[in-house]
């Protein structure tokens, strides 16, 4: 079995078959073990994908010295108040598999709000406080699999295994990986379970989050979680996409599976409740049985939603709920109903007390806090359900007894820590999410855009403003919150939508029947207020001047085609049609015009 040591900044005597990690090691393929900082992803393009990685992305205007890795305050050398840098350490292993982790942290100084990330930003450990010179020791499991990220069609395979620390000085003494033989609990999923990426400085109350990441904190005994939600999928998407055919080919005899769908299938008329939701799910849990798996069904985790005439709680997802408890004793299987819990979670709360276990300005997807208290709300089902569970003496799981794998729903329920409720964190801090400094400019690179792919090709409304928002350096976003009846979830643009909605490009009167019409061709006037409005949120838009396209558009407009008549976008002589559809070419060549960003 394979087994490799890690020591940090060793002093002494060590073992003759460690590896000694220096200050100033990134990672390379070649070397096989590293720091990731962001000089990384310079050199190696699969190092910015956060399904491979450790899930921490930079702010735009932010960077660190590589050179300074293990010794940097956040709050003394950066002014960062309440945020943290993460210290990554990324190492190869041989194969595909399961791993055993030990991870060793003593600092020389007193270490506070400590946390530890596995694989995809999966927290593993937490503690307030750590004395100077005292060692927090750690062992979790987690697996290699090839995973399919955001935007890609093909499984990429990457072998390696990360561990990413938070704290206000973070450090790393040691990390043993040593390869074992244990079940596994794979998730599927959307985005209110995907292991969500977050942007550093770090601040948990400010970041994304899916339940499915906050498992490993709760899992006591030998058994790793791999998570395959993604934002946006169905109990449709997630086989037609690839996902689950990963977990087919991995899984083995004696692992578990969870299911929780119902966000993106609500919004599909073939993927209603009792159709082909429903349909779904039972085809799923008959081929996991085949497989010697055990399925879980999840009821859909709830909305902080309200109706605006009463003020009365907007149950949007109760006949998902109800579908999965049906079919649960319809097919003899564990359903969790988180449904229900995080319902009465929020409705104790209340719409605004809620609020501060979601994302800023979300009603739908967490943020760190509120997706730790989801995946306790899992894990204390497992508990009730699992531990209560008669498992039937069949010969399902005959492979895996004779390999010597423990099986069984109750086995489950074992590995579950106890003391679930006494771990959780305190009551989360309001911290909103990072504005970008006054006079930020990105990075300029007009040369992106001097030939698209199908330049005469009329350009789409998601296309637009994919465009705009690469142009104007904005971050896509992995998660999308249901606004438009349009767009769904799993659509390749519905991140650039969310993306566009958040940062003020797309606007409501920009689509006033609360559809975006994505497919559809942008006229010249719609691209130009894309690229204006992201202008705007830049730099300071040029003085207001008359021009010839003023009696064809709105008083709001106004300003917007004014600087883009002056910035060299449109042409000022008016021969440049407002209304008529623009070609990829043409969109390209305003973006390339506009010296901003």
């Amino acid at each position: 079995m394979y087994r490799q040591t890690y020591l940090f900044y060793p002093a002494g005597q060590v073992e003759a078959s460690a590896v000694c990690v220096k200050e100033t090691d990134c990672y390379t393929r070649e070397r096989g073990y590293g720091f990731i900082v962001e000089e990384n992803g310079k050199q190696d393009p699969d190092l910015t994908l956060p399904e491979l990685n450790g899930g921490f992305l930079p702010v735009p205007w932010y960077s660190i010295p590589w050179y300074s890795i293990p010794m940097y305050s956040m709050s003394e050398d950066f002014g960062w108040e309440g945020r943290q840098i993460p210290l990554r350490f990324k190492c190869r292993v041989p194969e595909p598999g399961s791993y055993r982790i030990k991870i060793v942290i003593q600092g020389k100084e007193k270490l506070s709000d400590l946390r530890i990330f596995t694989g995809r930003r999966c927290l593993a450990a937490y503690q307030d406080e750590l004395p100077a010179g005292k060692a927090c020791v750690r062992e979790m499991c987690v697996e290699v699999c090839g995973i399919i990220p955001r935007g890609r069609e093909q499984k990429y395979e990457d072998n390696c295994i990360e561990v990413a620390v938070t704290a206000d000085r973070p450090c790393i003494s040691r990390v043993m990986v040593e390869k074992v033989q244990c079940p596994v609990l794979y998730i599927a999923g959307d985005s209110t379970v995907a292991d969500q990426s977050a942007e550093y400085p770090y601040a948990p109350g400010a970041s994304y989050a899916g339940w499915g990441q906050m498992m490993p904190y709760f899992v006591a005994g030998e058994m790793p979680v791999s998570n395959h939600a993604h934002s946006g999928l169905t109990t449709e998407s997630f086989r037609e996409e690839g996902h689950y055919a990963i977990i087919m080919e991995q899984g083995k005899a004696g692992d578990y599976m969870l299911f929780q769908f119902g966000h993106n299938d609500q919004k599909l008329m073939h993927l209603k409740a009792q159709e082909g939701y429903l349909a779904n799910l039972e085809r799923y849990i008959g081929e996991c049985r085949d497989k010697g798996m055990y399925p879980l069904l999840v009821t859909p985790v709830a909305r902080n939603s309200w109706r605006g005439s009463d003020g009365a709680y907007n149950d949007l997802l109760e006949e998902y709920a109800g579908a999965c408890l049906e079919l649960g004793a319809k097919l003899s299987v564990p359903v969790l109903d988180l449904h229900r819990l995080s319902m009465e979670f929020v409705l104790r709360l209340g719409k605004e007390g809620a609020k501060k276990y979601f994302f800023p300005s979300d009603y739908t997807h967490h943020n760190d806090f509120g997706a730790q208290q989801m995946a306790a709300m899992v894990c204390q089902e497992i508990k009730r359900v699992c531990g209560n569970w008669k498992d039937l003496d069949d010969d399902r799981n005959r492979e895996a007894v004779r390999n010597g794998i423990p099986s069984g729903y109750r086995w489950l329920a074992d590995q579950i820590r106890e003391d679930v409720q006494e771990i959780l964190w305190d009551e989360p801090a309001c911290i909103e999410p990072l504005q970008r400094p006054e006079g930020f400019v990105a990075a300029d690179d007009p040369e992106e855009f001097e030939e698209p792919d199908r330049p005469e090709d009329w350009l789409l409304r998601a296309e637009g403003l994919e465009m705009v928002v690469r142009r104007a350096g904005f971050f896509q976003i992995n998660v999308y919150n249901d606004l438009l009846s349009d767009v769904i979830g799993h659509e390749w643009y519905a991140g650039t939508v969310e993306c566009g909605l958040q940062n003020g490009i797309v606007t409501k009167d920009m689509c006033p029947d609360g559809r975006f019409r994505p497919l559809e061709p942008v006229t010249r006037l719609e691209f130009v207020l894309f690229l204006m409005t992201a202008y705007e949120s830049r730099r300071t838009l040029p003085e207001d001047e008359p021009c010839v396209y003023d009696d064809l558009v709105s008083a709001r407009e106004r300003k917007l085609v004014s600087a883009a008549c002056q910035l060299g976008v449109l042409a000022p002589d008016g021969t440049e049609p407002l209304n008529g559809f623009i070609s990829r070419r043409e969109g390209a060549r305003m973006c390339r015009n506009l010296k901003i960003m």
